[in-house]
C-alpha cells in the first residue's frame, strides 16, 4: 500500500507563507500603527521531496475599505475594487488555521511581520492563533549561512541574483519564488562545502585540484600503502643522514668549472707553500660549499 506525501515518516509538512498589507501611515503620539490584511498566501510543501502538497490563496478585505487605495502605487496591483468583494478574514480563518497550525512555518522575515500579522488577526476576531511546531526564517537562516553577496537580503535581490525573475509581491506568488531561492541557496553551499578549495572565498594559494582516496578501498591496498609512504616523505624535510640518500647538485657550465680549477689549483699552491694539511682541508670545504 502506498503511503501519501503528507503521512510519509509522519514528518511536520512545511507550510510557506506570506501575506500582503495595508501600508500605514506614520502613526501619531499614542497611536498605534495598523496593518490591515490584505492577502493571505500558503503552500504546503513535503519536507522530504520538497514538492507542493497543498496551496491556499484569498484576497481578504479590510474592515477600513477607506487605507486601500483607489489606485495601487505598489507593484502588487492591490487596490479597493480588488478586495472589495473578497471575504472578511473572519471569513476564512477556519480555513487560515488549518492551514498553518501543527507545521513548521517558513516564509521570508515571517518572525518580525507576518507570525505577528497573524496573531493580531486572529485576536482581533477573538480567536486563538495557530500555533508553529517549528520555524524557518529565510531571512536570519540566508544571512548567517549564505551572506550579503547577492547584495542585500531583499527576496527582490536574491532572486534577481539567481536570475529567477521579479518578486511580484502577490502573496503565493512570493511564496513559490521563497521556496525557489532557498533552492539555489543550499545548492551554493552544498557545492562550497564539497569543493571548499575550489569554490569557497578562503582559497588556498597554489591549490588548484583535490585529490580523494579511499584507504578502505581492499583491491588497492597494495598502492594506498605505497602512495601513503611517498606522501608520508614527501611532507617531511630531508634527513640529515639516510642511506640512499641522494642530495641534488646544480649541473656545473663550463665557466664554472673553469672557475673552479683555477680556485683549485691556487688553493694548492700556497698548501704546497705552507706544508699544511689542514689548510688544504679547510679551503677544500670552502670550495664545495
Amino acid at each position: 500500500m502506498e503511503t501519501s506525501n503528507r503521512n510519509e515518516e509522519h514528518t511536520p509538512e512545511i507550510v510557506f507563507f506570506d501575506i500582503e498589507t495595508t501600508v500605514p501611515n506614520r502613526a501619531g503620539p499614542g497611536q498605534e500603527r495598523r496593518f490591515w490584511m490584505l492577502e493571505f498566501g500558503a503552500m504546503v510543501i513535503c519536507p522530504q521531496k520538497l514538492v507542493e502538497i497543498e496551496s491556499y490563496c484569498t484576497l481578504i478585505k479590510p474592515g477600513d475599505l477607506s487605507v486601500v487605495a483607489l489606485r495601487s502605487t505598489r507593484s502588487d496591483g492591490i487596490t479597493r475594487e480588488a478586495v472589495i468583494k473578497a471575504p472578511m478574514f473572519v471569513e476564512v480563518a477556519d480555513k487560515i488555521y488549518e492551514i498553518l497550525h501543527g507545521k513548521i512555518w517558513a516564509g521570508h522575515n515571517i518572525q518580525r511581520f507576518d507570525c505577528n500579522r497573524i496573531k493580531e488577526a486572529f485576536a482581533e476576531i477573538g480567536r486563538p492563533a495557530p500555533q508553529p511546531v517549528g520555524m524557518i526564517d529565510s531571512l536570519g537562516v540566508l544571512s548567517h549561512k549564505f551572506g550579503r553577496r547577492a547584495g542585500d537580503m531583499k527576496m527582490a535581490t536574491l532572486a534577481n541574483y539567481f536570475g529567477l525573475g521579479q518578486q511580484k509581491h502577490r502573496s503565493l506568488d512570493d511564496v513559490r519564488l521563497n521556496l525557489e531561492v532557498l533552492k539555489n541557496c543550499a545548492t551554493v553551499l552544498f557545492l562550497e562545502s564539497s569543493l571548499p578549495n575550489m569554490l569557497s572565498n578562503n582559497r588556498h594559494s597554489g591549490s588548484s585540484t583535490i585529490t580523494t582516496r579511499s584507504k578502505n578501498n581492499v583491491n588497492n591496498k597494495k598502492m594506498s600503502s605505497s602512495y601513503n609512504r611517498e606522501e608520508s616523505n614527501s611532507r617531511k624535510s630531508p634527513p640529515t643522514a639516510s642511506i640512499g640518500y641522494i642530495r641534488s647538485v646544480p649541473y656545473p657550465t663550463r665557466a664554472s668549472l673553469r672557475k673552479m680549477t683555477e680556485r683549485v689549483k691556487s688553493i694548492l699552491c700556497r698548501a704546497q707553500s705552507s706544508q699544511s694539511i689542514n689548510n688544504l682541508i679547510k679551503h677544500s670545504h670552502s670550495i664545495i660549499r
